[in-house]
């Protein structure tokens, strides 16, 4: 069983279809990437999965469970956390502080900085065990607001692994990073898929990172599934050529 089926999905704002009659099946342990043009609905897409629209027609499934008609807090706790375009982090509070923010919500317990000691000691573990994923350990102190960009992105992912996601979706996790927080990034998604079997769903624009680290891909355009396959396959194909991977080049 797929553990997200998205079956003949469809967003219209109005008139305007964002997202039209797509079909996607992830299944556990796979890590995927979305790609497309400039508003081909990627984020949109992004947002029915993860429950901050709901879809006009279609059917989500995530674990066996229709979730169509829940709302976004309700699929964290079923297994779906995300982060964004824009970094969501404290910028105001160290790394460790942003990872205990995230676990102990994760907990439900409220956060309040300097008082309940007693109640959050159960949570230095956990975020002990977030820095080290996310091999931020020797910054657990620093601001994340001095931190590089690439590091702030790191600590959301961070973040959401506190949420213990059965699925990962990552929107343009290396967006406007350099060569080596690129690679960093795409360093620990991959380290993130592979030894921590999480499965992964990214849209991302760099198509170094798409063609190093996804399985499968998903091409949008105009809202619906232009292509899907294996990297290989969608760089020989001539209609993706055409219409994206070509004008990017």
């Amino acid at each position: 069983m797929s553990l997200l089926d998205v079956e003949d999905v469809t967003k219209a704002f109005g008139r305007l279809v964002a997202v039209g009659g797509v079909t996607l099946r992830v299944e556990p342990g796979e890590l995927r990437a979305i790609i497309g043009p400039n508003g081909a609905g990627k984020t949109t897409f992004f947002n029915l999965v993860s429950g901050f629209f709901p879809p006009s027609s279609g059917t989500i499934r995530f674990d066996g469970r229709d979730v169509g008609a829940l709302g976004p807090a309700a699929r964290v706790r079923l297994g779906i956390a995300r982060t964004f375009q824009i970094t969501e982090v404290f910028p105001e509070l160290d790394v460790a502080e942003n990872l205990r923010v995230a676990a102990e919500s994760a907990a439900g317990l409220a956060f309040s900085l300097g008082r309940g000691a007693a109640r959050r000691a159960g949570m230095d573990g956990e975020v002990d065990r977030l820095l080290a994923t996310a091999g931020l350990a020797d910054r657990r102190n620093r601001q994340v607001g001095e931190l590089s960009h690439g590091d702030q992105r790191a600590v959301e992912i961070a973040m959401a692994l506190a949420l213990k996601p059965k699925l990962l979706m990552l929107d343009e996790p290396t967006a406007g990073m350099g060569d080596q927080e690129t690679h960093d990034v795409a360093r620990l998604i991959r380290r993130l898929h592979r030894d921590e079997g999480l499965t992964i769903v990214l849209i991302e624009h760099d198509m170094r990172v798409v063609f190093n680290l996804a399985q499968r891909i998903m091409v949008l355009a105009e809202g619906k599934t232009l292509a899907e396959g294996t990297p290989d396959e969608i760089a020989g194909n001539e209609t993706v050529q055409a219409a994206y991977l070509g004008e990017s080049a």
